[in-house]
C-alpha cells in the first residue's frame, strides 16, 4: 500500500507544529514589534536521561546584538497549566544567540512539553520525553544520517515525525561543509538541483571559520521539516566527517588543504564549537568528547561513539595499497595491531560500559559500517565507477559472474582458475569504514564476545541501507573465525545520493545483487533510496524497518509499506 503525503496537506492537517498533533501550538513567537525577540529556528530537545533533558532554541532581537533574557518552562500539558520545571537563560552573541539548558527534576518515561518565553513573546512549543527506568517492554528509535540541504528536501524528517518513534538518533553528517560550486564553477557535490529547489547553501563558500559553520547550521535549522522533527521528539546525536570536512580523522581530512585553508586544528575547533551551539547535545568540560551512554531501563544501553574526530588514525587508501612502491608499508599500516579508530581512552571507556551494563541489548550508535564488506580485488577493480564504456561494463560483468560462479561451486569441484579466484586478496570496499581498521574492530567485537553481550550496531555514512552480521575475524584465535557477535542495522541517507550515483552505469538491482552475492556477512542492502531506519527493541528481538520516500525533489512524496525484506529482526535467541 502506498500513502500519499504532501507538505501542504501535512501542515493543514496537523497544525503549525505538525509533530505534536492537535495541540494547537504555534510555530512562531507571539506578539510583534521591535522589542519582540525572534525565534526563527524553532526548538529542539536532546540527550534525555531519566530525570532531565537538554532544551534548545535560538532567540535574537531584529537588527540588534543585545542579550535576550528568557524563561524556559517544562509542563505535562501543552497549555502549560502544570509546569514542573522552570528557569532562566540568556541568548547572547557569544553563542550566536543559541540557548541550551539542562531541564532537571523530571520523572522517568514521561512525555513533556516545553517552550522559551520573554514576557508575552514565546518560541514554538516542543514535545520531549525522558528515558525509562526499571522493566521496559519496548523502545522505538528513528535513526538518521547524512542530511544534505542542497541535495533535496528533508521529507525523511517529515515522515519520521509522523511515526511512532519515541527518540531520534542522528549518526552524523547533520550538515555538509561544501560550498555551492567547485573551483571550475560547476555545482558542488549533490548541488546540481540546489538552485531550482531554492536550496543553495549559505554561505556559498566552503566552511572554514566559526562564522561559516554557524551560518550553515542556521540554514539547516531553518528547514521546516527539521524544525518539525526536533519539536516532535528528543534527539541523541553524534558528528561524522561533514560537520568538519570530508573523510576527517583526528589530525586532518581529505577535504582540507593546509597550504590554502590553514590549520586543520583551528578549523576542527570552530566546527565543534558551532556543533555544540546549534545541537541539543549535553556539552561537557571538553567539547571534543561526545562519546556517552544512555540507559533505557533494563532493555537497552545505547553507547554513542566518536569514530571520526576523537582518536581515528589517518585512512589508508586503495592507491597506496595497490601501488608497488607503497603497498608493503600501506599493508603493514592497515593490519597494525595499534591502529586506532576510536582512540585508546574511548575504547577503555566503552569496554567499561559494556562490562557494567546489565541491559538485554548493547547498542552502538556510531558513524560508519562496522560489518566486514570484503570484496576480492577482481570485483573491486570491476566496480570502478570509471568503467562506463560498453566494453568495460561487459568485462566487469564477466569478472563478477566468474567470481560468483566460483563461490557457488563446492570447493572440491572448483577448477584451478576458480580456486585462484577464491584465494585472491580481499579488501573492504570502503576503507574509511571499519574495514580500514580491522584490528580495532576485532578488539571491540572480542570485548562483546568475551562479555557475552548481544551487540546491535547502528551505522550511517554510506547513504545506503544495510543489514549484516558482525562476526569475528579470528586473527588471534582461528577457531573463532566467523563467530557471530551481533548484527548491524545501517540507515540510508536523509537526502545525500548513494551507490546509484557512484556506480551510475549499473542499475540499482544489479548493484544490490553484486553486494549481496559477494559479501559473506551481508544479508540485505538497498543501493538507491533515501529514508530512515526505525528500530524497535523488545526483550526478545531488535527489529529494523527501513522507511523510504520516493522523492526528495518535491514536497509531495510517497512512502510504501516496508516489504518483508525491509523489516529484519535480530532475535535474542538468534
Amino acid at each position: 500500500m502506498t500513502v500519499q503525503n504532501s507538505r501542504r496537506q501535512f501542515v493543514i492537517q496537523l497544525g503549525a507544529l505538525a509533530a505534536v498533533g492537535s495541540s494547537g501550538m504555534a510555530l512562531t513567537g507571539c506578539g510583534g514589534g521591535d522589542d519582540a525577540p525572534e525565534f526563527n529556528y524553532g526548538v529542539a530537545s536532546g540527550d534525555p536521561l531519566s530525570d532531565r533533558v537538554i532544551l534548545w532554541t535560538h532567540a535574537k532581537y531584529p537588527d540588534s546584538d543585545g542579550m535576550v533574557d528568557l524563561t524556559w518552562e517544562v509542563a505535562t500539558d501543552n497549555t502549560f497549566k502544570t509546569v514542573v520545571s522552570r528557569g532562566a537563560a540568556q541568548a547572547t552573541s557569544a553563542t550566536a544567540f543559541t540557548v541550551k539548558v539542562d531541564a532537571t527534576g523530571l520523572s522517568p518515561a514521561t512525555e513533556y512539553f516545553y517552550r522559551f518565553r520573554q514576557g508575552s513573546h514565546q518560541s514554538a512549543i516542543g514535545r520531549t520525553r525522558t528515558l525509562p527506568t526499571g522493566t521496559v517492554s519496548e523502545v522505538v528509535l528513528a535513526v538518521f544520517s547524512c542530511a544534505n540541504y542542497p541535495a533535496g528536501y528533508f521529507n525523511v524528517y517529515a515522515e519520521a515525525a509522523k511515526s511512532n518513534a519515541q527518540f531520534a538518533i542522528h549518526l552524523g553528517d547533520y550538515i555538509y561543509e561544501y560550498g555551492a560550486t567547485n573551483a571550475d564553477g560547476s555545482p558542488a557535490y549533490a548541488s546540481a538541483q540546489a538552485k531550482s529547489l531554492g536550496r543553495v547553501v549559505e554561505p556559498t563558500s566552503e566552511l572554514l571559520t566559526l562564522n561559516d559553520y554557524r551560518r550553515r547550521h542556521a540554514q539547516y535549522k531553518s528547514d521546516p521539516d527539521a524544525k518539525t522533527l526536533h519539536a516532535r521528539m528528543p534527539m541523541i546525536a553524534v558528528w561524522d566527517d561533514h560537520e568538519v570536512a570530508n573523510d576527517s580523522y583526528k589530525d586532518g581530512a581529505e577535504n582540507h588543504d593546509a597550504a590554502t585553508e590553514g590549520s586543520f586544528a583551528v578549523r576542527k575547533q570552530a566546527a565543534m564549537q558551532a556543533y555544540h551551539e546549534w545541537m541539543p547535545i549535553r556539552t561537557g568540560s571538553d567539547a571534543s568528547v561526545i562519546f556517552r551512554s544512555f540507559d533505557f531501563g533494563n532493555l537497552l544501553s545505547l553507547h554513542m561513539l566518536d569514530t571520526r574526530l576523537y582518536g581515528r588514525d589517518k585512512q589508508v587508501t586503495f592507491s597506496e595499497l595497490l601501488d608497488p612502491s607503497t603497498a608493503a608499508s600501506a599493508t603493514a599500516t592497515l593490519s597494525s595491531s595499534t591502529r586506532q579508530m576510536m582512540g585508546a581512552s574511548q575504547v577503555s571507556w566503552l569496554q567499561g560500559k559494556l562490562a557494567a551494563s546489565t541491559a538485554t541489548w548493547q547498542v552502538l550508535g556510531q558513524q560508519v559500517l562496522m560489518a566486514r564488506m570484503a570484496f576480492p580485488l577482481s570485483i573491486l577493480t570491476a566496480l570502478n565507477p570509471e568503467n562506463t564504456s560498453p566494453e568495460a561494463l561487459a568485462a566487469a560483468q564477466a569478472a563478477i559472474n566468474a567470481y560468483l560462479t566460483a563461490k557457488a561451486t563446492p570447493a572440491a569441484s572448483r577448477t584451478p582458475e576458480q580456486q585462484a579466484l577464491m584465494s585472491q586478496t580481499k579488501l573492504g570496499y570502503n576503507l574509511d569504514a571499519w574495514d580500514g581498521y580491522p584490528a580495532a574492530r576485532e578488539t571491540l567485537l572480542m570485548t562483546a564476545y568475551s562479555l557475552g553481550k548481544r551487540l546491535v550496531c547502528l551505522a550511517g555514512d554510506t547513504h545506503n541501507a544495510w543489514h549484516a552480521d558482525l562476526t569475528l575475524a579470528g586473527d588471534a584465535n582461528p577457531a573463532l573465525a566467523g563467530v557471530k557477535v551481533g548484527e548491524e542495522f545501517a540507515t540510508s541517507s536523509v537526502s545525500s545520493p548513494g551507490l546509484e550515483e557512484y556506480l551510475s552505469a549499473l542499475p540499482p538491482a544489479q548493484i544490490k545483487g553484486i553486494f549481496e552475492g559477494v559479501v559473506d556477512d551481508l544479508h540485505w542492502m538497498d543501493p538507491s533510496r533515501r529514508g530512515f531506519l526505525k528500530m524497535t527493541f523488545t526483550p526478545s528481538a531488535a527489529t529494523g524497518a527501513w522507511v523510504f520516500v520516493d522523492s526528495i525533489t518535491s514536497h509531495t512524496y510517497s512512502v510504501a509499506t516496508p516489504t518483508s525484506d525491509e523489516v529484519r529482526s535480530f532475535s535474542l535467541m538468534g
